[in-house]
Formats: C-alpha cells, structure tokens, sequence
C-alpha cells in the first residue's frame, strides 16, 4: 500500500486503526510489551502508528460496521484455496467496493475520494 501511494507522489506518514490483536498487543496480558507485526512494519517504515481511542463518538461503530460488511459482502461467500487465490479474490473485491459511495467519505467512493488528493 505504502508503495502504491508512493507512485501517486504521496508519502504515509501516519496510520490511524483499532485496538485489534492485528495492530497491537497493547491490551494483552501476555504480549503487551511486544509490537505487533503491523507495530514492527509501521516503525521500519517510518510510519507513526496512531490508535483509535476507545469510546470516541465520531469513530464509534466505523470500524465494526466496516468489520461487518466485509464479512458479508466477501468471507462468509467466498472460499480460498491458497494465499494466491486469496490475494486474486480480495483485489477483486477491493476493485468492486473501492467504487462504493460510503457514507463517511460523504457519499463518494474510496477512488473518487482519493483522487481529490492525488
């Protein structure tokens, strides 16, 4: 992704996600002391990694229902038989729901938001 942004002239400086096990052990018991892979990548990147606050209104449900809806729209309907198939699935997903209007970009797709930026 880095790379992707980085062919359109933009360079990530920070990256803002949830408190999930994926992007951080900070509410583990056992590994709370350890970066999490996603941690670790973000740091030899030079990304700032900033979590979401928990119980913060204007990100409250974002997430969860993003969560939902890509467990509706593509993993309960789709098998995947190795790591190839997955990643060939998933871009095709992401090429179909990149053209969504989302009501949090006010009603503009991911690429049509994006290329405000571009």
């Amino acid at each position: 992704m880095v790379k992707w942004y980085a062919r359109g002239g933009i360079r990530v400086e920070c990256a803002q996600t949830d408190n999930g096990f994926e992007f951080t052990n900070r509410f583990s018991n056992s590994r709370r002391d350890l970066p999490a892979l996603f941690e670790r990548t973000a740091r030899e990147l030079g990304i700032r990694h900033k979590l979401i606050r928990p119980y913060t209104p204007r990100h409250n449900g974002k997430v969860e229902r993003s969560h939902r809806e890509d467990q509706k729209r593509f993993y309960s309907c789709h098998s995947f038989y190795s790591l190839a198939d997955f990643e060939k699935q998933l871009a095709a997903h992401n090429r179909r729901s990149n053209d969504l209007p989302m009501r949090p970009l006010h009603w503009l797709s991911p690429n049509l938001f994006a290329v405000q930026y571009v």
